[in-house]
Formats: structure tokens, C-alpha cells, sequence
């Protein structure tokens, strides 16, 4: 579990991994990478220091395969694999609803498969992935897993069955956190803020909330109360809110993320744009 270790579709997600794996202490030479384009190949080249190869290529050479490719690309990607990959190698799938059964299928028998959950905080080293192992995935496997994605911030394990369930809260969960700001933004700009001012006043609001949270101990309920002076502007802003079904629209809009992650599973098509491990 110390060898090489090879990024096929080495995209923003998978950037960030290399950089991360970089800055623990590995030597460039023990890392690859592959991506489609030539240029993005070159960039790789100059900004890391690594080898950028082909698929087929990575697949003899790593012995820790990260797929970090759109769902959508899982199985062409497999299928270019399985001739190359001898059951030996980890591999880590970091698509959004690909089960490793869906993975163990399609590589040679006895394949140990982690699935991985990160998001894309992973790109300021504050991401957070959920690991889940396959069918013949083992401790070892677990811990140069955990390994790879802590390089990038925390990783938790979970079993597979909740895999979906922790798609729709971390894997998904910054853009809902983005939409929040945006629109607290728009609020303060009706409220008669400049857009600048607005902006820096909420991303520190929701920095030093997000860092109380991780570092108090405190149950959010406790933290938003000790905001909330009875009769006061807390109180009469959360009013509005739950006058407008904020907190059911939460729970519906997360159920929905988790269905969509059952249905990649299942096969659905569409949906997801940008790079590998897209929700």
C-alpha cells in the first residue's frame, strides 16, 4: 500500500489528491495521472512533477487505482481497465452513486473496491469524504484510503448502504451552503449594501459560524440560541423563516439529492456537469 498510486481523470477533485498526496510527503515519482486532454496533461507535467500516462498504462503500472471520472464514464472506463488491471490493485471509485459492486463486475475477481464520497473543499485541504468498502476490501485497504483523502481534509467510514444518504448531507452539501450566501448576499443588497460589502460580511459570518460548530462541541440548536435575544432581530428573521418552510424545504431538497444518487446507481442518466467525483 505504499507504491505508486495513479488519479485516472485527473480533474479538479483529482487535482486536488495529487496536490494533497504531494504536500504529505510523497515524491512525485511515485505518483500518475491521466486525463483526455493533451494541454491539461502538460499542465499537470509542469505544476507537479508527475508522469501523466494512459489508462491502460496506469492500470499495470499503480497498485492504488483513484477513478475520479463522471459517473456517466465509469463504465467505459472499467471496461478499458479490466484487461490491464490485475485483481491486486486497490481501486477507489470517487463517482457519485457507483457502488463497488458495479466496479467489482467489471474488474477481474477478488478486485478489493473502496467507495469515496469528497467534495470540493477538498481543493482548500477542508474537504470531506465518506469511505464505504466493497466485498473484498480490508482494513489495509481502509487505512491507505483514509490515507489518500485526509491529505485533503477528514474522511469518515460508512457503511455502503449510506453511501447515498451521505452524498445528499457532504457530497452535494457545499453548493447548498453557496446558495445560502448568495442569496443572503442578495438580501443585503436589498437591504441598501454595496454587493462587495455584503459579500465580506457573510463569508466571515459563515467562516467563524462554520468554525464554532467544528470546534465547540456545541449542538447547533445551543449556538443559534445564544444569537436569539428574546424579542430581538434573530428571533423575528428565524420567524420568516419558518413561516416560509425553510426547514422542510431542506429535508425535501436532501431527500432529493439521495434519490438522484440512488437513480447514477441504478443507471439514471444526465444531470451532473464538471469534473470527476460530480454530484
Amino acid at each position: 500500500m505504499t507504491r505508486k498510486i495513479a488519479v485516472l481523470g485527473a480533474g479538479k477533485i483529482g487535482e486536488a489528491l495529487l496536490g494533497g498526496i504531494l504536500r504529505g510527503g510523497r515524491p512525485a515519482a511515485d505518483l500518475l495521472a491521466t486525463v483526455r486532454r493533451a494541454e491539461r496533461a502538460e499542465a499537470l507535467r509542469a505544476r507537479y512533477g508527475i508522469a501523466v500516462v494512459d489508462n491502460a498504462e496506469a492500470a499495470k503500472t499503480a497498485d492504488t487505482l483513484i477513478l475520479a471520472v463522471k459517473p456517466q464514464d465509469m463504465a467505459t472506463l472499467l471496461a478499458e481497465l479490466a484487461p490491464h488491471a490485475p485483481s491486486d490493485r486497490l481501486v477507489i471509485s470517487a463517482a457519485a452513486g457507483i457502488t463497488t459492486a458495479f466496479v467489482e463486475e467489471r474488474l477481474a475477481p477478488g478486485t478489493p473496491v473502496v467507495r469515496v464520497m469528497p467534495n470540493t473543499p477538498a481543493l482548500v485541504d477542508e474537504g470531506m469524504s465518506v469511505i464505504s468498502a466493497g466485498a473484498h476490501a480490508g482494513e489495509e485497504h481502509l487505512r491507505h484510503t483514509e490515507e489518500i483523502f485526509t491529505s485533503v481534509g477528514k474522511a469518515l467510514r460508512l457503511p455502503e448502504s449510506q453511501q447515498d444518504a451521505a452524498t445528499a448531507l457532504s457530497g452535494s452539501g457545499p453548493a447548498y451552503f453557496y446558495f445560502l450566501v448568495e442569496a443572503m448576499v442578495d438580501a443585503g443588497i436589498l437591504l441598501g449594501l454595496p454587493r462587495d460589502k455584503a459579500h465580506d460580511l457573510i463569508v466571515q459570518s459563515a467562516y467563524g459560524a462554520s468554525l464554532m460548530l467544528r470546534d465547540s462541541g456545541e449542538h447547533p440548536v445551543t449556538l443559534r440560541e445564544a444569537v436569539t435575544s428574546p424579542g430581538g432581530t434573530t428571533i423575528s428573521a428565524i420567524r420568516e423563516l419558518e413561516k416560509h418552510g425553510v426547514r422542510a424545504a431542506f429535508l425535501a431538497a436532501l431527500e432529493a439529492a439521495r434519490d438522484r444518487s440512488r437513480e447514477l446507481a441504478s443507471g439514471g442518466n444526465g444531470g451532473n456537469s464538471g469534473n470527476g467525483g460530480s454530484r
